[in-house]
């Protein structure tokens, strides 16, 4: 689904990725963790085109999509939820939600089966339907970002810290449904601080460090593996 190729970006001639090589299946849950300043979401914004490549290829499908403009990729279904969620705070989140559909050409039918679809994942936001965004707890705020990408009807969801400030019963609903949707077949990748929540709920985990993998196999494998700490902290 997603093949990145010995990928190396630099930043004000900083090198913050150096050499990354990974590949995503389909329905395919990859965590990505690692210190801060490790490069976890210079790679996500790699990947969605929103930082330039210095040298190697992102591949989506067998396709090169290093050339590709952000907003063509998220059409082609390569959705994007950055930190900081992101929503329009003065819109409520039925518009919040449509927002996701936009430029899609889905008919209202079709516009409303998505939404209904994104009650099953997340139901407080039906019960928040008319209400403002920004009057949203930090939580349901990071539901609706999800639901919104999830409106799009990605084949590949890129999260960045979605526990990020949030309660743990919280964080916990969230990463169970992403696990539920990586079952169903979409493809995650995930970066999160928090290490061994990761690897829980994920199938296969990279380890980035100074921009570079340190470690890549089964989460659980890694879980248990006692150089993980040192890789991660230092």
């Amino acid at each position: 689904m997603i093949k990145v190729k010995n990928l190396c970006v630099q930043i004000s001639e900083k090198q913050v990725l150096d050499g990354v090589s990974f590949h995503l299946k389909t329905g395919e849950f990859l965590a990505v963790i690692g210190a801060n300043g490790a490069g976890k979401t210079t790679l996500l914004r790699t990947i969605s085109g929103l930082v330039p490549i210095s040298t190697g290829e992102v591949f989506f499908q067998d396709v090169s999509i290093s050339q590709i403009k952000p907003f063509e990729l998220a059409r082609s279904g390569v959705i994007h939820v950055p930190q900081g969620r992101q929503i329009i705070p003065n819109l409520s989140v039925y518009d919040n939600l449509l927002i996701g559909a936009l430029n899609l050409g889905l008919s209202t039918d079709q516009i409303e089966t998505q939404v209904s679809m994104q009650f099953e994942h997340f139901p407080i936001l039906k019960e928040r339907l008319s209400i403002a965004g920004g009057s949203l707890s930090g939580g349901e705020q990071q539901m609706l970002a999800i639901a919104r990408g999830l409106m799009m009807s990605p084949k590949v969801l890129m999260l960045d810290e979605p526990s990020l400030g949030l309660a743990p019963q919280i964080v916990l609903k969230i990463m169970e449904t992403l696990k539920l949707l990586s079952q169903q077949g979409l493809a995650i990748i995930l970066v999160e601080q928090v290490a061994m929540l990761a690897l829980e709920f994920s199938q296969q985990a990279l380890v980035l460090k100074q921009g570079q993998i340190v470690s890549f196999g089964e989460s659980k494998k890694l879980l248990n593996s006692p150089d993980l700490v040192a890789n991660y902290l230092s």
